[in-house]
C-alpha cells in the first residue's frame, strides 16, 4: 500500500552495502591488522628475549668453564708452591743416600737427617702445617684419637693426654691427621 510508505525513502539504498556496514566491515578489517601487527610485535619481543636468554646461558657457562680453569690453575701455582718449598731437604735427604757408609761415621748421618727434618719441618710449617702435640692438654676428640687410656693420678689429670703415640697434623685450620693418644681416666 502507497500509505505505509514513508515520504522518504532512507539514503544509501538501504543494501547489503550501506554506508554504515561499510564503515563496520572497514573497523574489522582494520581491527584485524591491528591484531596482526601487535601479533608481529609479540613475537619480535618474545624472539628478542629468547636471544637474551640464549646469549646470558652462554655468558654464564663461559663464566662456569672460566672459573673452574682458574680454580685449577690456582690449585697447581699452589702445589707448586709447596713443592718448592720441599726441594732443598729432598736434594739434602739425596745427598745422604749416597753418602759412603765405611767413610763416614753414624753421628754424622744422624746429625744430617736432624738437620734434614728441622729444614723440612721449616717448610712445611711456612707453607701452613701446624703439629698437634697435645700431651697434658685436655682430650679434644675432634684433633685427638684415643687409642688407649691410662688411670688418672689426681682428680685434674682427668680427661687430659698422657703419652702421644703419633703426633698429629692441621693444614691451615683443617685437620689431616688426628694425635694419636693416651687419655688419663677416674
Amino acid at each position: 500500500k502507497p500509505e505505509d510508505l514513508p515520504d522518504e525513502a532512507p539514503t544509501g539504498g538501504g543494501g547489503p552495502n550501506t554506508e554504515n556496514e561499510r564503515d563496520s566491515g572497514a573497523a574489522t578489517g582494520a581491527g584485524a591488522g591491528t591484531a596482526n601487527q601487535e601479533i608481529k610485535d609479540l613475537q619480535q619481543r618474545l624472539d628478542e628475549q629468547r636471544d637474551k636468554y640464549l646469549r646470558l646461558a652462554a655468558e654464564f657457562d663461559n663464566f662456569r668453564k672460566r672459573m673452574l680453569k682458574e680454580r685449577l690453575e690456582a690449585e697447581t701455582r699452589g702445589q707448586g708452591d709447596l713443592v718448592k718449598l720441599l726441594l732443598d731437604p729432598l736434594d739434602d735427604i739425596a745427598r745422604f743416600a749416597h753418602v759412603d757408609p765405611a767413610v763416614t761415621a753414624s753421628s754424622t748421618v744422624v746429625e744430617g737427617v736432624a738437620m734434614v727434618e728441622k729444614k723440612l719441618d721449616k717448610a712445611l710449617r711456612a707453607a701452613g702445617l701446624e703439629t698437634v702435640n697435645p700431651v697434658g692438654e685436655k682430650f679434644d676428640p675432634s684433633l685427638h684419637e684415643a687409642v688407649a687410656t691410662q688411670a688418672a693420678g689426681k682428680g685434674d689429670e682427668d680427661g687430659t693426654v698422657a703419652q702421644v703415640y703419633q703426633v698429629g697434623y692441621t693444614f691451615k685450620g683443617q685437620l689431616l691427621r688426628p694425635a694419636r693418644v693416651v687419655v688419663r681416666q677416674r
